[in-house]
């Protein structure tokens, strides 16, 4: 066993010494040590209830003869950092996640990991860990949550949450309604409602194969989620008797399968950045064009919020991530060769799996639309590409030319939105956001929700280098690289600039003549940054651009 480098012989003595002190026996130390990496805090609805997630796991570590180990993982709930400097410490987080996690399982020589995450960079940081360390792994997450009910019996969620907000300030809602919202919107544990980030990530888990089956979509509060972390924890045994490792199941292929998922299912934009990134781990490069490529041939088969009116809870009860795939495998777009996490492969998996709604996950015959949820687009504003959830746009903004209202940061743009300052028409342009230039990358829910509250998500479009929540709808255009910290195009934008975007097209462009944007660059100073101390200010020297996954080099 690995771990018999701390347990077995003369020489580990001292190491056994310290086991024992930890109350732990002969005969448990006889056994494989099974990391159990839990991600419990009493500040995210998400990953509050993950203590007994891990208490779960843990039972199913002893029944398969393992001997379990907690040890925490952080957190941050994107949620209540939205819409302050908190946000700049989200997707960095994901970093912290993956870099502590390898130190605690090198460091204790482990001989299995599984894996407790809930929220947007809990899940991609513990799976760049587990490529990275690369010992048998598995993922059970906590759960989502279920969605909320307003007085009037209409279901209701967080997206809805945050554009109460912005029909506020629009005067369309007084503060009694916005008092309704925030009492209905999350009224249960577990990661948010709809096919926000973490549910993409949650449901993608499955999907490249590093999680059982209902690990996307079991409700939180359910006791299926108990059983399903039990049945986790008895699968890490099999998997570390066996020998399979997490690189022996995400494999180039794996990636593709996911992304095929990612597009039928409408995911997070989010992903985009997370896929690439745990890719790297593996030693795999995954590319923007690889988006276009297969949401080109990926129907787009689920309409869960934000994108329609459906969540969660609907999916899990309609059969799930793997009724989606059993869709996908009808019309042969998925490679079911490829092992799992189960033991088997992805077709063994598959057998016998029904699409009980055939109305929300519908069939490749039949979809919401042709193509993917995502689409990346390219043009002069972003040479190497930016990210749409196409899925989530209005039909009246699948083509707009409009004029740029320039902002140097979200703060300036969210407060020309709140005071009526943005018009239909207007394409916002919020820069200096991103990887480097935040830094940190901030999620514009804020601003989106404002327009989308205002009323004004079908006639304006919203364009950055920073990125997007889930939880966002319309024409939010996000990840433009190069960023503008970094001397891209979007840095040379000036207010009034008529800016063309074509999401079937695939193209954004900025109608401006190279002449003028050439003498533009001769002038552009990037600003002075904003952060220059601490764990920030590091970041931005090392992380890469959105396109390649903002992956610190």
């Amino acid at each position: 066993m690995r771990s018999d480098v701390v347990k077995k012989g003369v020489p580990a003595a001292p190491n056994r010494s310290l086991l024992y002190a930890l109350g732990y026996t002969k005969e448990e130390l006889e056994r494989p040590l099974i990391g159990v990496v839990s991600s419990y805090n009493e500040i995210v609805p998400g990953h509050m209830n993950l203590d007994k997630i891990a208490e779960a796991v843990k039972a199913g570590v002893r029944a398969a003869g393992g001997t379990p180990v907690e040890f925490p993982a952080i957190a941050v709930c994107d949620g209540i950092a939205m819409g302050h400097v908190g946000m700049k410490y989200s997707l960095v987080t994901r970093d912290l996640i993956a870099d502590s996690t390898e130190a605690m399982a090198m460091a204790h020589q482990f001989d299995g990991l599984v894996m407790i995450p809930n929220c947007d960079k809990n899940v991609p940081g513990l799976l760049m860990a587990a490529a990275r360390v690369n010992i048998p792994t598995i993922f059970v997450s906590g759960g989502p949550m279920l969605a909320g009910t307003l007085n009037d019996g209409r279901r209701t969620c967080l997206s809805h949450m945050f554009e109460a907000v912005g029909a506020y300030y629009a005067g369309k809602l007084d503060e009694a309604g916005v008092e309704e919202y925030e009492n209905s919107a999350c009224p249960t544990c577990g990661s948010c409602s709809g096919m926000y980030t973490a549910n993409s990530m949650n449901c993608l888990t499955e999907a490249i194969g590093m999680a059982l089956r209902g690990n996307g979509t079991i409700p939180a509060v359910h006791s299926a989620r108990l059983r399903l972390a039990k049945h986790a924890g008895m699968q890490i045994m099999d998997l570390v008797e066996k020998g399979i490792r997490p690189r022996d199941i995400m494999t180039p292929a794996a990636f593709h399968n996911a992304e095929t998922v990612d597009m039928a299912l409408g995911c997070s934009t989010n992903t985009m950045l997370h896929l690439p990134a745990i890719a790297h781990e593996c030693g795999i490069a995954l590319s923007f064009d690889m988006a276009n490529e297969i949401s080109g041939k990926t129907p787009n088969l689920c309409h869960l919020a934000p994108a329609g009116d459906t969540y969660m809870e609907d999916l899990d009860r309609a059969g799930g991530v793997y009724a989606v795939m059993a869709e996908l495998e009808k019309a042969g777009l998925l490679d079911t060769g490829l092992l799992t996490c189960t033991g088997k492969t992805v077709g063994e998996n598959l057998t016998g799996v029904v699409n009980r709604n055939p109305e929300l996950i519908r069939s490749v015959e039949n979809p919401f639309s042709k193509t993917g949820g995502i689409a990346v687009l390219k043009g002069n504003l972003a040479p190497d590409g930016c990210v749409v959830k196409q899925s989530a746009v209005a039909s009246e903004m699948m083509h707009h030319t409009g004029p740029a209202r320039v902002f140097d940061c979200e703060d300036d743009a969210i407060r020309a939105i709140y005071d009526g300052k943005i018009v239909a028409g207007d394409v916002v342009v919020i820069r200096y956001e991103g990887p480097k230039g935040g830094p940190g990358m901030r999620e514009m829910l804020n601003p989106t929700s404002a327009i989308a509250g205002m009323g004004l998500d079908k006639d304006v479009a919203l364009i950055t280098d920073g990125r997007f929540s889930g939880a966002t709808r319309g024409a939010s255009i996000g990840h433009v690289s190069p960023e503008a910290a970094s001397g891209g195009p979007i840095g040379l934008v000036e207010e009034g600039d008529l800016i063309a975007i074509d999401i079937p097209g695939h193209t954004i462009e900025l109608q401006v003549s190279p002449e003028a944007l050439a003498q533009r660059r001769a002038a552009w100073v990037c600003p002075e940054p904003r952060i220059k101390t601490g764990y920030l200010a590091r970041y931005a020297k090392m992380v890469s651009s959105a396109d390649r996954g903002a992956v610190l080099e």
